[in-house]
């Protein structure tokens, strides 16, 4: 086809359309697919196929088209046909047309085509990754969740697929609420129970409630979820780190820093990997009840306890003074989104309606396959599967850094999908050590990498975090190969829920012979 010669008028030179001419040559493939289609949609196809032609660019401004005669003898459809296509991509702005002067391709499309990208987080292949955060999606339980969708597709009565109520199923919530309180010991009336698409709208949910009621500032853990920063900002409220010590949130600080709001991981501190203290708890209730406050609790992982029965939710003790947010993202997938919030009374109307506003409500086939999922015991079935996977691996993980990393430590308690793991001096300094077992293939993420008050990284505070030791030497001993290297300790939070047995073996070794 003959590009225009200059701009607002028809080309120079002669019109294409003419069969066998380069112009009607060039139409007839671009739009015989749709020529070819059943009669039926014949007409969309046509329109679509130009429209394609526009957006893609094979067909640029100012390109003459042949008549809707030539056209359609070409393609061998009715004149009709060609013509509705014509007037109707008109009327849409990718053509313009002119008494006598036949009909060209606007000026209006400039984009291609935009390429959908997957800009989900991925790991090479070749890689072995320790970070934090992901569990192991090969357990998911297909089998049982097809069958529980195929159940809910047989029973759903019409009326459920209209849109729900914002805070969720009432089935649901019911189910939720017994499993909460024979789990995590929380207090949970399935009226205050919202389901939620994962902790993070669960937290986006409270903060523009909050700020909309004052609030500017919201206490979190240092270190703590990298996450908070954004979450919060996006609802108007500035971000305060607060130190931990051995116990827990440290009282001090917490007091001197003026926030209403604090969130909170107690069960299972991430990332450090402490576990509040019965005296700490108890603390930080006092603390907000003398404020007027609010804690934000994040039981991200509080299933999975392996040296004991799992510590019931802080939310248990005052569900006025705490907001309780879990999900399924790590005894499921994160792909499901799918979690709750249990929020205290006083708080419950303002962000029932602010979930409305958000979205309407959450899908209505996910949380019924959820629900019965919960109640035939599915999900109980395979948090128990998921446990005896994670703990084996976090055993191989304990077991393969005592063989290559001899005098190293695993802090925190026996839980959850990762470990902090503190290095001897010797394979020291911590950016030397970072730089050559990326290199190697490895992926990791120090401890400060989590640090909201821009220095250090550990739990700063009255006394140390607790720790086991896996190694064979002395803390800081430096007797290896030749002699000492100085530097200082190497702290790693490494993940390993979603790592099998031989590559939590294999990635340690590489680790250690890039050092």
């Amino acid at each position: 086809m003959t590009p225009s010669t200059g701009p607002g008028g028809p080309p120079g030179g002669t019109p294409g359309g003419t069969p066998g001419s380069a112009a009607g040559s060039a139409a007839w493939e671009l739009l015989l697919p749709a020529a070819s289609a059943p009669a039926r949609a014949r007409g969309r196809a046509l329109q679509e196929a130009l429209r394609d032609a526009v957006r893609s660019g094979r067909l640029t401004p100012g390109t003459r088209l042949p008549s809707s005669r030539d056209l359609a003898a070409d393609l061998k459809v009715s004149r009709g046909l060609v013509t509705e296509a014509y007037e109707q991509l008109t009327a849409e702005g990718y053509l313009r047309s002119g008494r006598g002067a036949g009909t060209w391709v606007g000026d209006a499309v400039r984009a291609a085509r935009p390429r959908a990208r997957d800009l989900a987080p991925r790991s090479p292949a070749d890689r072995v990754d320790f970070v934090p955060g992901t569990p192991d999606l090969s357990l998911f339980p297909r089998s049982a969740w097809a069958a529980a969708q195929r159940g809910v597709l047989t029973e759903l009565p019409h009326e459920s697929l209209g849109y729900p109520d914002p805070r969720g199923l009432p089935r649901l919530r019911t189910a939720l609420a017994e499993l909460l309180a024979r789990r995590r010991g929380v207090v949970a009336d399935p009226e205050r129970i919202m389901v939620v698409s994962g902790v993070a709208q669960a937290t986006s949910l409270l903060a523009s409630v909050l700020h909309a009621r004052g609030t500017r500032t919201a206490g979190v853990e240092d270190p703590g979820s990298p996450q908070h920063h954004a979450l919060y900002a996006a609802a108007g409220l500035g971000t305060v780190p607060l130190p931990l010590d051995d116990e827990g949130l440290a009282t001090g600080p917490l007091y001197a820093s003026g926030v209403r709001l604090v969130v909170t991981t107690p069960a299972h501190q991430f990332p450090t990997g402490i576990a509040y203290s019965a005296r700490r708890r108890a603390q930080l209730l006092d603390w907000a009840r003398s404020v007027d406050g609010l804690v934000l609790e994040d039981d991200y992982d509080g299933d999975f306890r392996y040296d004991r029965a799992p510590v019931g939710a802080l939310q248990g003790l005052d569900p006025e003074r705490v907001a309780y947010t879990g999900s399924v993202s790590k005894s499921l997938a994160p792909g499901l989104r799918l979690g709750w919030v249990l929020v205290p009374d006083w708080l419950a109307d303002a962000v029932v309606e602010r979930k409305r506003t958000t979205d309407l409500g959450h899908p209505t086939l996910d949380q019924a396959v959820f629900s019965r999922f919960v109640e035939r015991g599915d999900y109980d079935r395979r948090l128990r599967v998921c446990q005896r996977a994670y703990r084996e691996r976090r055993d191989a993980l304990v077991a393969a850094l005592a063989e290559h990393f001899p005098g190293s430590r695993v802090t925190g308690i026996a839980a959850g999908l990762h470990a902090i793991a503190t290095l001897p001096e010797r394979y020291g300094p911590e950016e030397g050590f970072l730089a050559r077992v990326t290199e190697a293939g490895v992926a990791v993420r120090p401890l400060t990498a989590y640090a909201h008050g821009g220095a250090g990284g550990g739990p700063v505070g009255d006394g140390p975090v607790r720790d086991s030791r896996v190694g064979g030497g002395p803390v800081g001993d430096s007797r290896v190969g030749d002699g000492p290297v100085a530097g200082k300790e190497v702290r790693l939070v490494l993940g390993y829920a979603h790592l099998t047995l031989g590559r939590i073996r294999a990635g340690v070794a590489r680790m250690a012979r890039a050092v």
